[in-house]
């Protein structure tokens, strides 16, 4: 049995290690959350077995959590660069599927048809407003910025304020409001189901999403000119490497005694 015990110990020593290894290997992404692996210990016993001599049996992997903790806000100066300051996350959608994500990676640019996008084409959302920039709905749209105004004035800048009001301005010294950001919110946002660049989907776990304006509830205010980092702490993951790897070795050394010990048995003489 120590041999199956000691094999799970590795198993789930070479899955924390992996974890590790991304987190550090995200340490420069932009709105990633880092992870951690939570285990527990493995029992079995009948009615019949005495409490005082039940003899565990292991460990086993119960789950990968990620945390949802603010990284470090860094500042950049463009204006499509967007950070927020709550637990609310950008609502995107891809242009190729269709599909809704949800990121705290605020990188947005213009394409050239005018949509405000992130670096795989999917497209920021935000709620319609009228002239004011209040909002007039609460279903979120593609977010677009038209290229020249009713008097045919070609766009010139776009500011984005704490409130999420998205703002162009053109040549002849006019401004238009063109949306007012969503944010959504979740009921458990560990969990979410990751999709790759610092996106992630909805899932039975997390609850459907519920959305908001920067400023309102637990979403948030918007930080325009700034980006979300990861909140990868490199130190405290090299600590966790060193664990992990001793854990390792630990489990590997068992297999070792074990082996030596089932050795000498078989060597017996009679």
């Amino acid at each position: 049995m120590s041999f199956y015990i000691s094999l799970n110990g590795l198993k789930n020593s070479q899955t924390d290690l992996g974890v590790i290894a991304n987190n550090i290997a995200n340490a420069e992404t932009n709105g990633f959350k880092k992870s951690r692996t939570d285990f527990g210990d493995v029992v079995a016993a009948t009615a019949l077995t005495n409490p005082k001599m039940v003899q565990g049996i292991g460990a086993t992997v119960e789950s990968i959590t990620q945390n949802f903790e603010l990284g470090p806000i860094e500042q950049t100066g463009g204006s499509l660069d967007l950070a927020i300051t709550g637990d609310g996350f950008f609502t995107t959608v891809s242009q190729d599927t269709g599909k809704t994500y949800y990121t705290r990676n605020g990188a947005f640019k213009m394409d050239q048809n005018g949509f405000v996008q992130d670096g795989s084409g999917n497209v920021l959302q935000s709620f319609p407003v009228d002239a004011n920039g209040n909002p007039t709905s609460t279903t979120p749209q593609d977010t677009q910025i038209p290229a020249t105004n009713a008097a045919g004035a070609e766009f010139a800048s776009v500011a984005v304020g704490v409130d999420g009001t998205i703002t162009a301005s053109y040549a002849d010294g006019s401004t238009m409001a063109i949306g007012n950001v969503t944010l959504a919110s979740f009921l458990s946002p560990e969990g979410l189901k990751k999709v790759g660049s610092a996106n992630w989907e909805v899932s039975g776990i997390s609850g459907t999403a519920k959305y908001g304006s920067p400023g309102t509830g637990q979403y948030g205010t918007l930080l325009s000119g700034n980006l979300e980092r990861s909140n990868v702490d490199i130190a405290e993951e090299l600590v966790g490497l060193i664990t992990a790897q001793r854990n390792f070795q630990a489990n590997a050394k068992a297999i070792d005694t074990a082996t030596q010990i089932s050795q000498t048995i078989i060597n017996l003489r009679t």
